[in-house]
């Protein structure tokens, strides 16, 4: 069967635009204009993935994704999401809410963009676990079994990033994950892309080849093993 994606947007026309590229790359497509009408359905009968408007009647896309990754049922709180908002700030004030989005898209956006975002969301979402544990006890990542040697900063970096693969993590985000029990700790914007090119050395030492730490255009980093 192929894989159902749930529009969620309420101009007709661009939904009706996006539904017709996911037809045509395969997909099946419902459409949804009201953000708790598209909750109750997204809960009856989970899709694949949810391509979520911001500004919503009913229930906004901030409001419909946060109770999406609080629902006790693991298959809605880990439903992939792409959100999608009509200014470009929007985005920065959504990664520093930590929406849970998987992915971020400002209007107007290609759809054939679109489709190649959530053919890779998906994609990520069938394969395979990484081979990279976290063990939050001993503060410990390991790869393949062997343990990375990682400062106190890259190893709450990269534990925050490895938790959620696909989500994009603000610099302000990670500042606060660098400052986790340590707030006098002197970090700035410029140093936390310091440590991620460390992070991504170590890394690349342990998964030749693969780029795990992704940089996101104006927004941040994500994990994308």
């Amino acid at each position: 069967m192929n894989a159902r994606i749930a529009i969620v947007e309420d101009e007709p026309e661009l939904a009706a635009l996006v539904a017709d590229y996911a037809r045509a790359a395969g997909y099946t497509a419902d459409i949804f204009g009201d953000g708790a009408a598209a909750l109750d359905a997204v809960r009856r009968d989970p899709p694949a993935l949810v391509v979520l408007d911001l500004m919503l009647p009913g229930l906004d896309g901030l409001s419909l994704c946060r109770a999406l990754r609080a629902d006790a049922n693991p298959v809605l709180a880990g439903l992939p999401v792409v959100m999608v908002t009509a200014r470009v700030e929007e985005i920065d004030r959504l990664l520093g809410l930590d929406a849970g989005a998987d992915d971020y898209l400002c209007k107007p956006f290609s759809p054939r963009e679109l489709i190649a975002r959530i053919k890779a969301i998906l994609r990520r979402a069938g394969s395979p676990a990484p081979v990279i544990a976290v063990d939050t006890a001993a503060r410990r990542i390991a790869v393949h079994g062997k343990a990375l040697d990682l400062t106190p900063t890259e190893y709450g970096i990269l534990a925050a990033l490895a938790r959620r693969p696909g989500q994009v993590f603000s610099r302000a985000q990670l500042l606060d994950v660098a400052r986790e029990g340590n707030a006098n700790l002197d970090v700035t914007d410029r140093a936390i892309d310091s440590h991620v090119k460390n992070l991504r050395k170590k890394l690349d030492a342990a998964l030749p080849g693969v780029d795990a730490i992704r940089s996101i255009y104006g927004l941040g980093y994500r994990f994308d093993p």
